[in-house]
């Protein structure tokens, strides 16, 4: 058995450490902030770490995108809502930074109850005790009977829900992102899944016209990307129903001879999970583009992200 000692660190080679190169220095730190500076000057005092640059980078291609007039597309889950949310893309919406808006079934029933009642989101463990989770008789006929009634007209969900939110008697109306991107003419998609939503335990609900609208729905979302050369897609905590909507559209986008390559893709939510890091990101920008993944609470991600491009957009 061969016998081994310690080597003697006598002889190493050794440098001086001002002649080093190094990832990170005094200049790169973060300022010190001070009572009352302005939101603009919270952002320059950011120390230039990985996550910053990240934030930069975004906010950067989103304004570039609005001024060469290309797309930013927000993909979206029911949380943002859920979170108060709202006022922040109807303003994006307003200030034509936000362009189009995608959302999946749970989204549009959220914003069907605030706008009618001012409130959403129940205990849903508590009501599952007694079978009564989701059977609000407003919601399941509200939604149902708006996307039964455009449909027969050829509109889409989203279409359909914004036009019976804004010609309605909703209290609550201004604060609806389907009402406001109805009057402004932003394409609002709806995708759904059957059997995922509240609105499809109820009587109302017709499984050919909620296919219908969702498959119209998808078609004038994939003409919406087929046009997002040198614009951003966002994807605001959706994990599975959107990412996996964006890549077919992408797909359908490309098949059809589009160039759809000089792209960015964003994904933020809490957790990094696995289809929005494979669809949004890496698989859509795997030729060109870029993609950035910003980790974090949405209730301070997003309106951070909000007021950096509004600080940015003349």
């Amino acid at each position: 058995m061969k016998k081994y000692k310690p080597l003697s660190l006598k002889s190493v080679k050794t440098y001086s450490l001002c002649e080093r190169n190094s990832k990170v220095s005094l200049k790169s730190f973060a300022d010190l902030p001070v009572k009352g500076d302005s939101f603009s000057s919270f952002l320059d005092k950011l120390p230039e770490a990985f996550a910053v640059k990240d934030f930069r980078a975004v906010v950067s291609a989103v304004v570039q995108a609005r001024k060469q007039h290309r797309p930013v597309v927000l993909g979206m889950g029911a949380h943002p809502i859920k979170l108060g949310l709202s006022p922040l893309i109807i303003e994006l919406m307003k200030k034509e930074i936000v362009t189009s808006i995608a959302t999946n079934g749970a989204c549009a029933i959220h914003d069907f109850e605030v706008a009618m009642a001012g409130h959403t989101s129940e205990d849903v463990a508590r009501e599952l005790c007694s079978g009564t989770f989701g059977m609000s008789k407003d919601t399941g006929k509200g939604v149902n009977q708006a996307i039964n009634r455009g449909v027969r007209k050829g509109y889409g969900i989203g279409k359909a829900l914004g036009e019976s939110i804004s010609r309605g008697k909703f209290t609550y109306k201004d604060s609806s992102i389907f009402a406001a991107a109805y009057t402004m003419a932003v394409p609002l998609t709806v995708h759904v899944a059957i059997g995922t939503d509240i609105v499809h335990m109820h009587p109302e609900a017709d499984g050919a016209a909620i296919g219908k609208g969702s498959m119209s729905d998808f078609r004038l979302f994939a003409s919406v990307v087929a046009d997002l050369e040198g614009g951003v897609y966002l994807n605001l905590g959706s994990a599975v129903i959107l990412p996996e909507v964006f890549l077919k559209a992408l797909n359908v986008a490309r098949n059809l001879g589009n160039t759809v390559e000089n792209i960015t893709t964003v994904n933020m939510d809490f957790i990094q999970h696995y289809r929005p890091r494979e669809n949004v990101l890496k698989r859509p920008t795997l030729k060109s583009g870029r993609n950035f993944a910003l980790t974090g609470h949405h209730e301070i991600m997003f309106p951070l992200l909000a007021a950096a491009i509004i600080e940015e957009v003349p």
